[in-house]
């Protein structure tokens, strides 16, 4: 995957984020990095994912899942959240879990309530 193909992905989920207005700021893309790495994956804690956010750091386990634009979208909106709620973001999953966490279900229906174009 190259950084062009990633930044047009990014792009793309941003301008799906961007009118539901979650934050009284939108997603800045200037950091926001796309990686795959398939070994993270393939540790007990993160093989039910395909996709996980650290900060603005947007971890995929395969390339091929650069083109799931769902996917992006719901991990961007991760990058979002933690643009805004940096401490209260990461906390909320020891506080909540992962199935019913606020931001998880934030970031589903936020992927979910908008269309690919």
């Amino acid at each position: 995957m190259t950084r062009a193909a990633a930044d047009v992905v990014l792009a793309r989920a941003k301008a799906r984020l961007d009118p539901q207005a979650l934050y009284e700021r939108p997603v800045r893309l200037d950091r926001v990095r796309v990686v795959v790495a398939p070994w993270l994956f393939r540790l007990p804690w993160f093989r039910r994912f395909d996709g996980y956010t650290m900060w603005n750091l947007i971890l995929l386990r395969a390339s091929k899942l650069i083109a799931d634009e769902d996917l992006v979208c719901h991990e961007l909106c991760h990058v979002w959240q933690m643009q805004h709620r940096p401490v209260r973001m990461p906390l909320s999953y020891l506080r909540h879990g992962y199935a019913d966490n606020p931001y998880e279900v934030q970031a589903r229906r936020a992927a979910a309530g908008t269309v690919s174009r």
